[in-house]
Order: C-alpha cells, then structure tokens, then sequence
C-alpha cells in the first residue's frame, strides 16, 4: 500500500491533485473521499474527471440525485454522494454500489465514504481524507491499494 500527503493551499492546487489522482486511476478503481462539508471533495473530484476526459463544466455534486455518470470514450465515471444519508441507511444499496462496480469500464468516485460502513471492493481503492475548509489549506491525505474499506 502506498500512503502520501500533501498540503493544497488554493483551490487550483485542489484541482490539480485531482488531475494528478486521475492519471493514476485504472477501470475498476474505486476513490472514496472523506473531508467534512467544504472540505473540496467535489473540486478534488473535477480535477479527475478533467485528467480522464470528462468536461468539467459539466459536474455537478450529486448531493440530490446521489449517483451521476459521466462517460468518456473508455471509461463510466460514477460519481456518488452520501451526504444526503444517515447511518440508519444501507448507503452501498441505497446507491445500487454492487451493480456499479460490476461494470468492467467503471471508476467510482464516492463523496462521504465514511457512510458506506464495511465494505469490500474487488478491485483497488484509494482513500482520500481531505482536511480544512473555507480559505485555509488543505491537508490531504492519499492511500493507495486497499481492496476493503473499513470506516471508522
């Protein structure tokens, strides 16, 4: 497992990490973002997109809806986001996760990860805690390689 941090002291740092997370993801891979609100798990997550091809004029946070699919000419970009529910949820189902990371061209990117409770992925996952909000610097913190996800 690869384990990294880095300080992002403006949002086009923010950005930018994302880009750089992107050009490392892989069909199958799974990115779960932990941060508090305003924390920049979605700009983190439109730097992605941009390094996978997506427009990112065209994400939006899926706070209401919960699932959005972006697609690229190789990929199907899910973008999840758990925020809307609560603990007394069974958030993987509530989102039909099982059915989304049986698709062979997926990379799945899930906002507040930390409701998914245990969970255990077939392929590679990279954890992403995203710390600070507002106008101060970001800490963000990277793991790469766990396949289960274990939430505190």
């Amino acid at each position: 497992m690869t384990a990294r941090s880095i300080i992002c002291s403006t949002p086009a740092e923010t950005f930018g990490f994302g880009e750089d997370v992107g050009t490392s993801l892989k069909r199958g891979d799974v990115v779960l973002l932990y941060g508090e609100l305003g924390a920049g798990k979605t700009l983190l997550t439109k730097g992605i997109l941009n390094a996978l091809g997506f427009d990112v004029d065209e994400v939006t946070s899926p706070s209401f809806t919960l699932v959005n699919l972006y697609k690229t000419q190789d990929l199907d970009i899910y973008h999840i986001d758990l925020w809307r529910l609560n603990a007394a949820h069974d958030a993987a189902s509530s989102v039909g996760l099982d059915e989304i990371i049986e698709n062979e061209h997926a990379v799945t990117i899930i906002e507040w990860a930390d409701r998914l409770g245990r969970v255990v992925f077939p392929n590679r996952t990279v954890k992403i805690n995203i710390s600070g909000d507002g106008d101060e610097p970001r800490k963000i913190a990277i793991k790469y390689g766990e396949i289960e996800a274990t939430i505190q």
